[in-house]
This record gives structure tokens, sequence and C-alpha cells, in this order.
């Protein structure tokens, strides 16, 4: 098996990972990356407004706690989705589409491990002589 590339245009795959990249198409693609970080910047700063309160490590690429981007600023304070969705979205209905488990499920799960826990007593209670 091999890898393979296959491409229409001389810098079509310049940022696939396993491909030599040139200077010029690392140049280009830093180039975009400085622009869309200052578009970035501007449109927090703007969105913010007097309550962002920024450092030289506002901008830096690291990440903060809720509890850090609210007194930077950059949040207004700490909420959870339901609270997003009913007080600020102001959505009369949420569905919670989270995968839980019917209860055949639950009990082939149960079963299972039920297995489990006696085939791990078996094996001890056997002790030395599997060994």
């Amino acid at each position: 098996v091999e890898r393979r590339l296959l491409t229409a245009g001389e810098n079509k795959g310049f940022l696939d990972p396993f491909s030599p990249q040139t200077e010029k198409q690392r140049a280009y693609a830093q180039t975009m990356l400085d622009q869309i970080h200052q578009q970035f910047i501007a449109v927090v700063k703007a969105g913010r407004g007097d309550r962002l309160k920024t450092t030289p490590d506002t901008f830096s690429g690291l990440f903060w706690t809720g509890q850090q981007a609210v007194e930077m600023g950059l949040a207004d304070k700490l909420g959870n989705l339901d609270y997003v969705a009913r007080e600020v979205v102001k959505a009369e209905d949420i569905i919670d589409y989270t995968r839980r488990d019917n209860v055949a499920e639950r009990l082939v799960k149960r079963f299972g491990a039920a297995i489990g826990v006696g085939a791990v007593r078996s094996l001890s209670l056997a002790g030395p002589q599997l060994r």
C-alpha cells in the first residue's frame, strides 16, 4: 500500500502534511494566517469594546478558563448550553439530541459486565494452577 495524492493545479495539495512544501507556498500560507489573525483581533476588539482588557498574551494563541475569560473581558459571565439557549437565544423548545442507550442496550452492557466480573473471579480463584 502506498500513499498517493492526485491534484489538478500545482498548489492544490500544498497543505498536505506528507508533501514537500516550497518556500513560496509556506510564505503564502503564513500571509493568509497573519491576515486571518488580524481580522479575528479586529472583530473581537470591535465586539467586546471597552469590556476587553488586552495584555500581550490576549491574542497570542493561548486559551483561557471561563473565569479568566470573564476577567479579561472576553466573556460576560459563565453559563452553560441550556442557559444560553433559554436566556440569550430565548429558545422556547430545547431538544437534547444526546444519544442515550435504550433499555436493551443497558441490559446487554450490564450482562456483559457481569460476565466479565465472573470470569475475572474464576481466574483469580483458580490461582497458580493457571499460571
